[in-house]
């Protein structure tokens, strides 16, 4: 999953957690600042209860490509890199509701797989595409399997980028990792979570020492200001939790290794070599899923797309021109944005 914001963010979400436990459903804010006006390639589309910011990049004439951000609630800045698949395809960027350009989501009732595969299908439609690849990260790689599940026939390819298909499996991995910090972090991190004072100082500082090894090593700062500042932290903690370590929402026991050996479309995984999405656990789940391929993306932490872009770029290319080589390119669509 995309976790939890660091620094000024993470002080406020400290607050919210404190006020809202994971299966609330009152005093929950709007999280998506006042959307920019829209540029080349951008348009909002009405979905149940809000609107969803995207954009269209590339003029290649192969299968279209949607990218599925992490999170949940967070937003899509942090792939804007994977746009240069547009030499080969239209690439489709989009903020899912509640976070980034899109509208707020503030009913728990709304936070749920069922309705982001929903919302997905409703931009694929939208678009006028007839069978699209699914790029997702994190949480995106349950979104994007989940839309697989109930609507096979539209998808060309999966690629499951650090993949967080067994979230029991995901919290374990988690707090192996919290064992390598330094004896101050993990002391901080026991004893402030016990607490449930997440705005400690001392818990933020081991927060970044995670990060820092785990997360992004070389963040682009930009791009990570606004994710950080258009983040919807309310959905956040509500499906995932307080912390990458401590699982609480409704996502706690998502597990669907069983049903990886039911995929039928071609899959890459991808990784980080210092991932905390765990490498030996990511080819797990490609020796369950049929002719699956892994690549681990070297220097790389859990945002793959920073660290190291140009060897995620890479894969994914040769990836997907595979896929499309062996079943034929798909038109463009006339009359799409």
């Amino acid at each position: 999953m995309l976790p939890v914001a660091l620094m000024s963010l993470a002080i406020a979400c400290g607050e919210a957690k404190r006020a809202t436990p994971p299966d609330a459903t009152t005093d929950l804010e709007p999280a998506a600042a006042t959307s920019p006006a829209i540029g080349p390639g951008e348009a909002y589309l009405p979905v149940p209860d809000g609107r969803i910011w995207y954009k269209k990049t590339g003029a290649g004439t192969g299968t279209p490509v949607i990218l599925l951000h992490g999170g949940p609630g967070y937003n899509s800045f942090y792939l804007k890199s994977l746009e240069a698949l547009g030499d080969d395809r239209a690439v489709i960027r989009y903020d899912q509701l509640g976070g980034g350009r899109s509208g707020p989501m503030t009913d728990t009732s709304q936070m749920t797989i069922a309705h982001f595969v929903r919302e997905l299908d409703s931009l694929r439609a939208e678009l006028g595409y007839d069978r699209v690849h699914l790029i997702g990260h994190s949480w995106g790689t349950i979104l994007g399997f989940e839309y697989y599940r109930a609507l096979p026939q539209h998808v060309a390819s999966l690629t499951l980028a650090s993949a967080a298909l067994d979230m029991p499996t995901w919290e374990r991995n988690a707090r192996r990792l919290v064992g390598t910090l330094s004896d101050s972090a993990q002391r901080a991190i026991r004893v402030r979570e016990a607490e449930q004072k997440f705005d400690a100082p001392d818990y933020q500082r081991a927060l970044e020492e995670f990060y820092g090894k785990y997360v992004w090593r070389h963040p682009v700062e930009a791009d990570l200001d606004s994710t950080i500042r258009m983040a919807n932290m309310q959905i956040y903690n509500y499906m995932q939790g307080p912390s990458e370590f401590t699982i609480s929402g409704t996502l706690k026991t998502y597990d669907v290794t069983p049903l990886l050996r039911t995929i039928r479309v071609p899959t890459l995984y991808t990784v980080g070599e210092f991932d905390e999405a765990d490498p030996p656990t990511i080819r797990r789940f490609a020796s369950l899923t049929p002719g699956a391929t892994v690549e681990v993306i070297p220097g790389a932490a859990h945002i793959t797309t920073w660290d190291n872009p140009e060897a995620m770029l890479r894969v994914v290319r040769r990836f997907l021109r595979g896929v499309d080589s062996r079943a034929g390119p798909t038109p463009e669509p006339p009359g799409s944005l």
